[in-house]
């Protein structure tokens, strides 16, 4: 008898919690400003995420989470209670990582070509401040 409690009560947090993380609240702002600045990049697509989850594990697996899928295979079919969603959340996860680093590249190297302007003397100091202010603005999604 107490098994059965454990393995529903089991099933019952999967449900309730979903397998995959997604996006905190803030990620979710920068990751809506981003897609409406048309920089997101789209490695992955959450609608493809959200269809594979109805398959044992799918959206999961598609989201890079192997561990998951395997346990979401082996709760299937009550795995497409929640597995969908996961695949969902994990794909704009991975496409807010792949588009943060990728900024986080440009705004280094853009970084990098004002410091070589202002140590070659093609700049001033206060050229410089106005235009780092403006990379910074450029990049901030926060």
């Amino acid at each position: 008898m107490k098994f059965s409690k454990i393995t529903i009560s089991l099933i019952l947090a999967a449900f309730l919690s979903g397998c995959a993380s997604g996006l905190n609240s803030m990620q979710q702002r920068e990751y809506a400003a981003m897609e409406k600045d048309g920089v997101l990049i789209k490695e992955k697509n959450p609608n493809t995420g959200m269809a594979l989850g109805l398959l044992p594990g799918g959206g999961s697996f598609y989201a890079r989470e192997p561990g998951l899928g395997v346990v979401n295979l082996l709760f299937w079919p009550l795995s497409v209670l929640w597995d969908p969603f996961s695949g969902k959340q994990g794909a704009e996860s991975i496409n807010y990582d792949v588009t943060k680093h990728y900024l986080k590249q440009e705004i280094k190297k853009e970084m990098s070509e004002l410091d070589d302007k202002l140590a070659l003397g093609k700049i001033s100091n206060e050229q410089y401040i106005v235009e780092k202010r403006k990379i910074e603005n450029k990049y901030s999604y926060e």
